[in-house]
């Protein structure tokens, strides 16, 4: 069985498969689709809205989980953090 890559509703990009870190609130779930368009209007409006509401130099990429369908942001401290982790195929 395949399974359809989602789209990014904010960029319209497809996202990516990305395995969360062993240490992670997502360890246990699986793969997890992110968008990873450093271009996507959701990360580039993030760093603004962090740094005006929280005081901190981050952002945050549009997640899904596969299974569950909940999606929700993934902390970015940098353009290139959790990009190691992207699975290609």
């Amino acid at each position: 069985m395949t399974q359809e890559i989602p789209k990014c509703w904010y960029c319209g990009e497809e996202m990516k498969k990305w395995q969360p870190p062993e240490d992670s609130t997502w360890a246990d779930t699986g793969f997890q689709w992110v968008c990873f368009n450093d271009s996507c209007p959701y990360f580039v409006r993030g760093w603004d809205h962090m740094l005006k509401t929280q005081n901190v130099k981050a952002s945050y990429r549009l997640r899904i989980d596969p299974k569950t369908g909940s999606k929700g942001p993934l902390p970015c401290w940098t353009d290139d953090a959790h990009k190691d982790h992207i699975i290609d195929e």
